[in-house]
């Protein structure tokens, strides 16, 4: 069985004064650094293919280096489109997304990954933070397969009420490290910019008051969300 990181009563449910609280200036900071973390290996690359295409020293490698920063830029472009989506988007027109433009991401996305998508996900609108909620568990689920495999996607239910499923296996398959505690918003040792994305994710599940689990159930990776009922909602508050 996996791991009920916010459940729908109280009986197991992190107590309120344990789930971390961070200031707004800090968490815009902490996602700030992430995506800096994220970029600055392609965008490294991308100069030091530009150096070498300045220097006439180096005519015999400028094959390499134009190849280098073909391949640093669409890494690039797929790390900040899929940051933009999963992280901010706030300036966008309206209040939901349609899963086509979730999709094209994260296809996106995983051209640069080492695992498959697998995207079952029907053509739907989702309101802003669930479809936020939505990627930010795809990116945990690529982590789970270090190695590459699959990544499945799936959305079920009827508007308002959808639950979410990401499922991953691969020759290695695992529980990103310290994902449990970041997600459930209660990490034995804080959070800092490295943790930041699973904690923004379990963020994202409590204020769309989606229940999550996370783990390995057989030789699958797991991570599913699924709507809090009303009256137990009620009782937990």
């Amino acid at each position: 069985m996996l791991p009920e990181l916010i459940p729908p009563t109280d009986q197991r449910r992190p107590d309120m004064a344990d789930i971390i609280e961070l200031k707004a200036t800090d968490l815009a900071a902490m996602l700030c650094s992430r995506v800096c973390h994220d970029l600055i290996n392609p965008v490294g690359a991308i100069g030091n293919g530009l150096e070498v295409l300045a220097d006439p020293g180096q005519t015999e490698m400028a094959p390499f280096a134009r190849d280098l920063i073909a391949n640093a830029a669409k890494q690039a472009r797929a790390k900040l489109e899929f940051a933009r989506l999963a992280y901010g988007a706030s300036s966008t027109a309206g209040t939901d997304f349609d899963t086509r433009e979730c999709e094209r991401v994260a296809r996106l996305f995983f051209e640069i990954e080492k695992a498959e998508l697998d995207w079952k996900v029907p053509l739907i609108l989702l309101p802003k933070h669930k479809a936020k909620l939505l990627m930010n568990m795809l990116l945990i689920g690529a982590g789970a397969v270090p190695r590459g495999g699959y990544v499945r996607a799936e959305v079920e239910g009827p508007a308002g009420n959808e639950s979410f499923k990401i499922s991953a296996k691969g020759p290695k398959t695992l529980v990103p490290s310290g994902a449990e505690g970041l997600v459930s918003g209660a990490p034995d040792e804080g959070v800092d910019a490295r943790g930041i994305q699973p904690f923004y994710t379990g963020l994202l599940a409590r204020m769309t008051n989606m229940a999550v689990k996370l783990g390995i159930e057989g030789e699958e990776f797991v991570f599913t969300a699924t709507p809090i009922p009303p009256a137990a909602e009620a009782a937990a508050a």
